[in-house]
């Protein structure tokens, strides 16, 4: 077996992040003809080249892109392992790094999340919210150790990401009590006309149910589009209006916001993801949150 130098293959893997071999030299603490030279040595150990010039920076080669994903995933790998480990160890917290996507309800959050601190030993949650193309972007350069989503990654983000499906529920439909009593009866026709709290049209929930009102010809009175789910509770508390939410959470909304079900739809399917960046589970508390929102949440 061909033996291959990993601190070069680091050498070349920091230059490739940052552009620079100077910039390189800042990250490592090391002189430029130290990493130069590496870098050298790397090139003729793999009798290809890795690096061009471009202007006053460097580019990768089309074979220097293929041993950077390499290298992308073995320092990840590494970082996983001393993680492992560390996390193994009396006083250690295990690192769990979150993104949430800002569509998601904060309820279903907690309900998923919750488990992942079971996990064996102590668990440091780290969440951050944002919107999924930026959320993937951050989980593709290792910032992120998992996306909550109620959207699978496709194929139009260009990053290497795969999809686990946590679990699936039907929608339920809110109001305060005095408008739940109007809206009751002959569900779903006395939805017709009836005012709604609407998501934003950017999110997969305002097209499930968009799509289910035309199927069953109810045309909602749009009061507001809200792309906070908390915002939208609030206003629906106030009696501004219907709102919808996975009816996994169906009891939580009802006792924190003091609101009644006018009704559901079980054929309108919300799913929710873990993305990750591997194709199997290897995070501990990723993999306790999975197996309990399949085991738990999503019965």
């Amino acid at each position: 077996m061909d033996w291959l130098n990993y601190h070069h293959l680091l050498y070349f893997w920091t230059v490739a992040r940052e552009g620079s071999v100077s910039r390189a030299c800042e990250q490592l603490g090391l002189a430029q003809p130290t990493i130069s030279g590496q870098l050298h040595k790397l090139e003729a150990s793999l009798q290809t080249k890795l690096l061009q010039r471009a202007g006053r920076g460097l580019v990768l080669t089309e074979a220097g892109k293929v041993v950077f994903r390499y290298a992308d995933e073995i320092f990840k790998l590494g970082q996983e392992l001393q993680s492992a480990v560390k996390g193994a160890g009396p006083g250690h917290p295990l690192h769990l790094v979150v993104g949430t996507s800002d569509a998601l309800p904060k309820l279903i959050i907690y309900r998923l999340l919750a488990p992942a601190r079971r996990a064996p030993g102590p668990v440091h949650l780290v969440c951050r919210e944002g919107k999924p193309p930026r959320l993937l972007a951050d989980l593709a350069s290792h910032h992120l150790d998992v996306v909550l989503s109620d959207t699978p990654c496709g194929s139009a983000i260009k990053v290497r990401a795969f999809n686990h499906l946590l679990g699936e529920c039907g929608l339920s439909f809110f109001a305060a009590p005095d408008l739940a009593r109007r809206c009751g009866g002959d569900f779903p026709r006395s939805l017709h006309r009836a005012p709604f709290l609407l998501p934003t049209e950017d999110t997969t929930l305002r097209r499930l149910i968009e799509t289910w009102c035309r199927a069953n010809r109810v045309i909602p009175e749009v009061r507001g589009e809200l792309d906070d789910s908390a915002l939208v509770k609030v206003f629906g508390q106030a009696g501004e209006g219907v709102f919808v939410m996975p009816s996994v959470i169906e009891r939580e909304v009802c006792e924190r916001y003091g609101v009644k079900v006018v009704g559901r739809a079980e054929e309108a399917r919300v799913r929710f993801y873990a993305i990750t960046p591997e194709r199997r589970l290897k995070h501990t508390a990723v993999v306790a949150l999975a197996e309990a929102a399949r085991r738990e949440v999503f019965v």
